[in-house]
């Protein structure tokens, strides 16, 4: 038979308090005496009794959860992000809820629905919302609201993030600065990669011939891109990829086919992911503070909460290009 769980009534009996004492040092401990407490959390462990979060979000009006909305949560580029989010978090009391949205804005608006229904104290959006639907909802739930990893000149809420244009953009004058004659570009199917190949290939001018790839961006997935790319452009000289990922998978054909990186071929990549530093040859890449954004994330959400109103809603935080050994840079050192 199974066993009920244990109530605040069931503590209360085992410390030999009463109810509203028990419920007291839960709740508000500094309020009870030190003995009290003691007996209290003896009697929590020793009936394995866990406080009704919600029941007491009710009347505190804070349910001490965040929701963090992803494309994918497998995406190695969002890690860094999920993981300083939570942490930060975890240090004020507050849980990290995740929802993974496929890429898909229907499914993006139902999971944003089911978590504006479970009322948590703040969201988190890895992107910008995109449909209009679901951007209503978000401003009418009155929660304070994260859009992250782009920027927007109307959020939601608040935007912090970076310009992929940008980054696109950059890549595609350092490609010119080398001189490279035949280059190709493998882009994610998602908005954010494809703003940065029309930054890139806006800027390098030309023809420049791409290969699409569906996301989530795996090593086989830029393997074949990579032979997608050399049937259209034999010459190719240079690829420009919308992730670490995608480039790992490129640099891994490249070798299999026996070219030489960057003699034969150059990569670059996107993310500074903890892997691009140390394939060989090591990747040039675009590096965005993930951990970064979600420490700030989580900070501007706690702030709302406690009613302090930000001074700037849309924060920049930047990129920079790490030139490595996949583009021809010195072996000497690793970056820092």
């Amino acid at each position: 038979m199974k066993q009920k769980p244990a109530t605040l009534r069931d503590v209360s009996r085992a410390a030999g308090v009463s109810l509203i004492t028990a419920s007291r040092a839960l709740s508000n401990p500094d309020i009870v005496s030190a003995k009290s407490r003691e007996k209290v959390q003896q009697a929590v462990e020793a009936t394995g009794y866990i406080p009704n979060m919600l029941a007491g979000g009710l009347k505190s009006k804070r349910s001490l959860t965040i929701a963090g909305v992803f494309p994918a949560l497998a995406v190695t580029e969002f890690l860094p992000i999920m993981q300083a989010l939570s942490s930060t978090l975890a240090r004020e009391g507050y849980q990290l809820l995740l929802g993974e949205t496929g890429y898909d804005p229907a499914r993006e608006a139902a999971v944003l629905d089911t978590m504006i229904s479970r009322q948590p104290d703040g969201i988190v959006v890895v992107g910008l919302v995109q449909t209009q639907r679901a951007r209503d909802r978000l401003r009418r739930s009155g929660l304070p609201v994260v859009e992250l990893w782009e920027l927007s000149d109307r959020p939601v809420d608040m935007s912090v993030g970076f310009s992929h244009l940008k980054v696109g953009s950059t890549l595609g004058g350092y490609f010119l600065s080398k001189g490279w004659k035949h280059v190709g570009a493998v882009t994610g199917a998602d908005p954010r990669a494809r703003l940065r190949t029309d930054g890139f290939r806006t800027t390098y001018g030309g023809d420049v011939p791409i290969a699409v790839v569906q996301p989530p961006s795996n090593l086989e997935r830029g393997r074949r891109a990579l032979t997608e790319l050399l049937e259209k452009s034999p010459k190719l000289e240079a690829v420009c990829c919308t992730s670490d990922m995608l480039a790992n998978g490129v640099l891994t054909e490249a070798r299999a086919r026996g070219m030489r990186v960057p003699e034969d071929l150059a990569v670059c990549g996107f993310g500074n992911t903890d892997f691009s530093e140390y394939t060989v040859p090591s990747i040039t890449t675009v590096h965005v503070d993930g951990s970064g954004m979600g420490r700030l994330a989580a900070q501007l959400i706690m702030d709302r909460c406690r009613g302090k109103v930000e001074e700037q809603s849309i924060i920049d935080v930047g990129f920079r290009l790490i030139e490595r050994e996949s583009t021809g840079a010195a072996t000497s050192g690793r970056s820092s």
